[in-house]
């Protein structure tokens, strides 16, 4: 009995057929949010991703949110790390002009501070699209 089984997959493209675009790719979209969605021709997608990224990271900003620092004492401040490092580029940006010192008397400033690592986790899942969108994985 045949195999009734319809796969309807796309075809993955090889690393040669992706060429330097699964390095650039995702490696892009990581540093500015949304640019390796827009330099494979996904316009729309990587504009939205961009404004989604820029605004949860800036809002969390505006809250008085704390961006994390490098720190290995306390757990809880490395996850914060390593959520606030993947927003790229904005992450270098913040640390650089002092923003996100946090401000602990107010309530609204913890939800700040999980916008900022929101936005850094956020960024990360755009750069792995980028990376399945250039090895041909997704359209």
């Amino acid at each position: 009995m045949a195999n009734a089984q319809n796969t309807t997959a796309l075809p993955a493209k090889t690393a040669a057929e992706a060429g330097n675009m699964t390095y650039i790719a995702p490696i892009a979209g990581w540093l500015v949010p949304g640019l390796g969605h827009i330099i494979q021709r996904r316009y729309i997608r990587g504009v939205l991703l961009m404004l989604a990224v820029c605004t949860m990271f800036f809002a969390g900003l505006a809250m008085e949110g704390k961006v994390y620092s490098f720190n290995t004492g306390d757990l809880l401040d490395m996850l914060g790390f390593v959520g606030d490092i993947g927003a790229g580029l904005l992450y270098f940006l913040a640390r650089a002009r002092d923003w996100g010192i946090g401000n602990i008397h107010r309530a609204l400033a913890d939800y700040g501070t999980k916008y900022i690592v929101v936005a850094g986790l956020l960024n990360v899942i755009t750069a792995v699209d980028a990376y399945h969108i250039a090895i041909g994985k997704k359209q």
